[in-house]
């Protein structure tokens, strides 16, 4: 007959052995996926599916604890989707996805269930408690927050980015980004947002990213750094005439409290349009902000479209808001205007 200490011990290495079984089947399907075919993902009864999953569970009942370990695990100049399936909980860890490791699926169990946390703040570069840098990224249902100083506590105010995207065709799908200053680094590459929601107070979006953001969230979090603050929602970083890049929101939601600029421009030739979105009054009256462009508010496009609400009244805008014509705003307005290739049809697909 087993004693307690007998029976903790059975049932510890029935645990451990069941983890390991795991662990290889995770093995063998990663290291056999080049014998499969030439496509990088598959089909069954015309559905497309990735040719693995990964299971990450904090509590244990998966195939590891951390995020990190699941993409570690993912062999570099990777060519075949890899779901990485991340159940619910807080996962207090830094998170980078590199780029030798397209074609992964992160998936979390809901956008306030699934949480990624971590509290860097030394530079703007070092700090994203989540980076994505390879091509072919699809996140859905999780949520990225760097903590250092969201929520409010008595840390002062410094760029603490919670997430940063410098990956070509990535695509967010209710994806949650948390901080207070600088959260979403959009930093490089086409990307899709859909149904994402953004807190910030100060800079939410910045980066040079040629980015489309569709019926999401921007919640304004001004009022608790004080009376009279003001914040920024965007900080375009379009460098020159003919680059492409620009971030655009359609039929998005402004909402929150105390009170922020759409934006300011945080290269000398921003470009950022909202359509369709609903506002708060939260808006100031002028809009947006030149800050260090002022005399070149000519190089900069800064486009309001069709948008409704109290914050949306443009009778008080800057004298230098960009008019564009209904063939510009339904080509930025396109998803073609991130996807030339077809992308989008697949990532959305998974």
């Amino acid at each position: 007959m087993l004693t307690m200490t007998g029976s903790l011990k059975v049932l510890n290495s029935l645990k451990m052995l069941q983890f390991f079984v795991r662990w290889w089947i995770c093995v063998f399907v990663l290291l056999n996926l080049g014998a499969i075919n030439g496509q990088n993902y598959r089909t069954v009864r015309n559905k497309i599916l990735p040719f693995s999953k990964i299971v990450v569970d904090s509590l244990g009942h998966g195939n590891f604890f951390t995020i990190q370990s699941a993409i570690d695990f993912v062999p570099s100049n990777n060519k075949y989707w890899v779901l990485i399936n991340v159940k619910a909980g807080i996962y207090r860890e830094k998170v980078t996805i590199l780029s030798d490791k397209p074609y992964i699926i992160l998936k979390g169990s809901g956008k306030m269930k699934t949480w990624v946390e971590w509290d860097d703040h030394n530079t703007t570069a070092q700090s994203p408690t989540f980076q994505s840098n390879a091509d072919n990224i699809v996140v859905k249902s999780i949520s990225f927050r760097n903590t250092y100083n969201n929520p409010i506590n008595t840390n002062p105010r410094v760029p603490a980015v919670a997430a940063m995207i410098s990956g070509d065709k990535s695509y967010f799908y209710r994806v949650g980004f948390f901080g207070l200053q600088d959260t979403l680094w959009d930093n490089h590459g086409k990307h899709y947002y859909k149904l994402c929601t953004i807190q910030d107070a100060v800079d939410f979006i910045f980066g040079a990213g040629q980015s489309l953001f569709e019926r999401c969230g921007i919640n304004v979090i001004g009022r608790e750094l004080g009376e009279g603050f003001i914040g920024y929602i965007t900080a375009q970083g379009r460098e020159n005439p003919g680059d492409s890049n620009g971030f655009v929101f359609n039929n998005c939601n402004v909402f929150g409290d105390g009170s922020t600029f759409l934006g300011r421009p945080w290269r000398p030739y921003a470009r950022v349009l909202f359509y369709n979105t609903s506002m708060a009054n939260i808006i100031q009256p002028a809009g947006w902000d030149p800050w260090d462009s002022s005399q070149h508010e000519n190089n900069i496009t800064f486009a309001e479209y069709g948008n409704f609400g109290p914050g949306s009244d443009t009778s008080k805008r800057v004298n230098w808001i960009t008019k564009l014509d209904l063939e510009t705003v339904n080509m930025m307005t396109s998803t073609s205007f991130i996807d030339s290739e077809g992308w989008l049809d697949l990532n959305q697909r998974f």
